[in-house]
């Protein structure tokens, strides 16, 4: 790629990509490595496998890279076309996941399968912008269906875990035992868990 990477806008990166551009999919993966790891933590309390909802995440992310038409997203950056992708993928995932109990989520998926998924439409085309309006409106249904089930204390300890803190640093910050934050985060998993399961059903 000629240039300074930095001097690319994703959307740029993104178009260039789909050109064929091999190392404007590495910057695009690095760029947002961040994003799909924040919406892990928030679905890893839902009974997740961290790792699987990473290769989720990234399959997401993918398919973003592969769909996004400036032109059809009225509009939409592709970080927030990304976003929509990434969520829906693992929350897919985890619902799938409370469904069948103990199953794993998914088998480990290399790059040349995720290629032929998309050469098999199996990830789907460019989302429409209903789509992704409705892809935000069910994030965030879903964040304040946890909100409304935590106490006020449980909200500031998922708020802290989501910002990327592990439970000694919230302990920390809000000034309580180690124990006493391990405790929250256990029950605000089961609460999420009950959740899920109950829209699942």
């Amino acid at each position: 790629m000629n240039g300074s990477e930095k001097e690319w806008t994703d959307e740029e990166l993104v178009a260039r990509f789909q050109a064929g551009d091999g190392t404007a999919a590495d910057v695009l993966v690095e760029n947002y490595k961040q994003l799909v790891r924040i919406r892990a933590r928030a679905l890893y309390l839902a009974g997740g496998d961290r790792e699987d909802l990473l290769q989720e995440g990234m399959i997401g992310l993918f398919n973003a890279m592969r769909t996004y038409r400036p032109d059809h997203e009225n509009g939409a950056s592709f970080r927030t076309y990304a976003s929509v992708c990434v969520s829906r993928q693992m929350y897919s995932a985890v619902q799938s996941s409370a469904r069948k109990k103990n199953l794993p989520l998914n088998e480990s998926v290399s790059i040349e399968e995720l290629e032929e998924r998309q050469a098999d439409e199996k990830l789907g085309t460019a989302q429409s912008p209903e789509s992704i309006l409705l892809g935000r409106e069910s994030e965030s249904t879903l964040l304040d269906g946890i909100r409304s089930v935590l106490s006020s204390y449980e909200k500031d300890v998922l708020d802290l875990y989501l910002e990327g803190m592990d439970y000694r640093q919230i302990a920390e910050k809000l000034g309580r035992p180690d124990k006493s934050v391990d405790n929250a985060l256990q029950r605000i998993r089961g609460k999420v868990q009950n959740l899920l399961r109950s829209r699942s059903a």
